[in-house]
């Protein structure tokens, strides 16, 4: 069992995968980073001095014990922003590493008559060069 198990974590697939996360982890911390303390900062300035982070709609109070209960929703603008920063950037990788890939290979149009070897229509059922039925 234990052999079964390394040759399944050491299968390139996995590895690969688990590069992939490691360094996704990275890049989300970079962009969240980016959004809260580079982007965020002159939007807050230029729409009035207001810090996202911060914008919250009271719903009860604070009583007693009981800390009060709020909607922070510039923390949940401050997310959509740091996705759609994360989602353009992979969009912008994925796109440059598709043109370093070569084309698709255009779809067979022929195929080859089994009996005359022939070079046919791909969906001929009977060959035009010696009538055999495909």
């Amino acid at each position: 069992m234990f052999k079964e198990f390394k040759q399944f974590a050491l299968r390139g697939n996995v590895v690969d995968m688990a590069v992939g996360i490691i360094i996704g982890t990275a890049f989300g911390g970079i962009v969240n980073s980016l959004v809260n303390d580079v982007l965020m900062p002159p939007l807050g300035m230029l729409i009035g001095m207001v810090d996202f982070s911060h914008l919250a709609i009271t719903l009860h109070e604070k009583t007693g014990d009981f800390p009060a209960v709020t909607l922070k929703y510039g923390v949940f603008l401050n997310a959509i922003i740091n996705f759609l920063i994360v989602t353009f950037s992979i969009f912008m990788l994925v796109r440059q590493m598709n043109r370093l890939l070569p084309p698709p290979a255009a779809p067979l149009a022929t195929k080859e008559c089994r009996f005359c070897c022939s070079n046919i229509p791909i969906k001929a059922v009977k060959c035009p060069q010696c009538i055999s039925e495909l």
